[in-house]
């Protein structure tokens, strides 16, 4: 308790005397407080006395000497609350006029889950029209708080979830092609990718054994993330609006798609097994361009 009341504002000194009398539930003299609180007793009373000057404490005098007894909690945090939020909105309008273009593009690593998901929040909450969110449950629930105060504040949220989500936020897309266990898989980790106005990202991979990621607000690195994400919501409308016409059976089958899935040095195989090459004397489903042709309603018989 006294690390966070120190985070807004207080002393060590001071947090210890505040939680000492809070905790004694009468006046006590400062002897009793340096002994409750493990102030020393050369500073108690100058510590009492900024408690006293902060409004956080008061003098309590009586025939036997002078005693303290604290603001009520409640009381102490809503004011410092109102004092909180005051000073956060004089930054948010100053700061900004202060503030020059950018001359170098940050780009810096995280190596820790705890690291990338408190960039990942930072990311979120810093979204003022657009969010978009990708990665796997346990991640993407890690970040709701965050994701749903900016959605309530009238930020376009997209989620893409690696799984199923029983409490989806934003514009939700359920990852299905390919599944989330041979993405990961495949990728050795889960990734996650946060991209907030276009403007900025973090991106990482997240696994038992190591954890990498980076955020950045370099443009290039900042549009390839979104566009990734843009891109498994397309390919997931395109998989839901063709399903009753063969797309899950291209989706396994195509070699093209499957030379993507494959570990890296394995051969790309046709639907018949056999090893296929693809490039560019092939269409993108592997088939022999010379041997494609039009039917009689103009579609590809390849198709």
């Amino acid at each position: 308790m006294t690390e966070e009341l120190q985070r807004l504002g207080m002393s060590g000194y001071e947090a210890k005397a505040y939680v000492a009398l809070v905790g004694a539930g009468e006046a006590v003299n400062g002897y009793e407080v340096a002994k409750r609180s493990g102030v020393p007793r050369s500073t108690v009373y100058e510590t009492l006395g900024k408690l006293v000057g902060r409004g956080a404490a008061f003098e309590v005098r009586a025939a036997d000497g002078t005693g303290y007894v604290p603001l009520p909690p409640a009381t102490l945090l809503e004011r410092m609350r109102r004092d909180f939020d005051r000073t956060l909105g004089i930054l948010q309008n100053e700061i900004p006029r202060l503030t020059a273009p950018p001359q170098v593009r940050l780009v810096h690593s995280l190596t820790e889950r705890r690291m990338l998901l408190e960039r990942a929040e930072d990311v979120a909450a810093a979204a003022r029209s657009e969010l978009y969110v990708l990665g796997w449950p346990e991640d993407v629930e890690a970040l709701k708080p965050t994701i749903r105060r900016a959605e309530e504040h009238g930020v376009d949220v997209a989620t893409v979830v690696f799984g199923a989500d029983d409490d989806p936020v934003g514009w939700h897309t359920e990852h299905r092609y390919s599944a989330p266990s041979a993405v990961e898989g495949i990728l050795g980790r889960r990734m996650l990718v946060v991209v907030a106005d276009r403007d900025q990202t973090v991106i990482g991979g997240l696994a038992t054994d190591r954890t990498w990621g980076l955020y950045t607000d370099d443009p290039a690195a900042v549009l390839l993330a979104y566009h990734y994400v843009c891109h498994d919501i397309a390919m997931h409308r395109v998989a839901d609006r063709f399903a009753d016409h063969g797309f899950d059976e291209f989706w396994a089958g195509d070699p093209a798609l499957r030379r993507m899935r494959e570990p890296v040095g394995e051969p790309v195989r046709a639907v018949d097994g056999a090893p296929r090459s693809v490039g560019p004397e092939t269409d993108d489903l592997g088939a022999d361009i010379e041997d494609l042709g039009d039917d009689e309603d103009g579609r590809s018989r390849a198709g």
